[in-house]
């Protein structure tokens, strides 16, 4: 029996369905193709068609992922758009890690010269908890 405090149990929306379908060229990357259906998997016309665009950039820290949505009517458009949606989602992730490396080094506290020492008596950190000693 589940009690108020747990979790919610996942729950499909069988009004929201997809089928999913992967292309590839096996060198620059993915689109996957996202075509509404319904309950009963027959396509559901309704409902546009979604194109998703994947790719991997090499950077100096390893291979970062990109992700994209790719504004498209059919496979042969994305593949078209394919190229821009990787540079604005590249450019996009840069910006990001560029204003994360930002606050990082905002956050960072310096403590006064001889405070360190002071504190701990041996020159190493203060503490971290919030009792301080006099």
């Amino acid at each position: 029996m589940a009690g108020p405090s747990s979790a919610p149990e996942p729950k499909m929306d069988s009004q929201d369905l997809y089928r999913e379908d992967m292309y590839t060229d096996r060198r620059v990357g993915t689109i996957r193709v996202l075509t509404p259906v319904k309950s009963d998997g027959t396509p559901d016309a309704s409902r546009p068609t979604s194109y998703v665009g994947q790719a991997q950039i090499m950077t100096p820290a390893g291979a970062l992922p990109l992700s994209f949505e790719i504004e498209a009517k059919t496979l042969a458009e994305a593949c078209e758009g394919f190229a821009d949606g990787a540079r604005m989602a590249f450019e996009e992730t840069m910006k990001e890690l560029q204003e994360m490396r930002r606050q990082q080094a905002s956050s960072i506290v310096i403590p006064e010269a001889g405070a360190a020492s002071a504190l701990t008596g041996q020159g190493g950190l203060p503490p971290r908890g919030k009792i301080q000693i006099p």
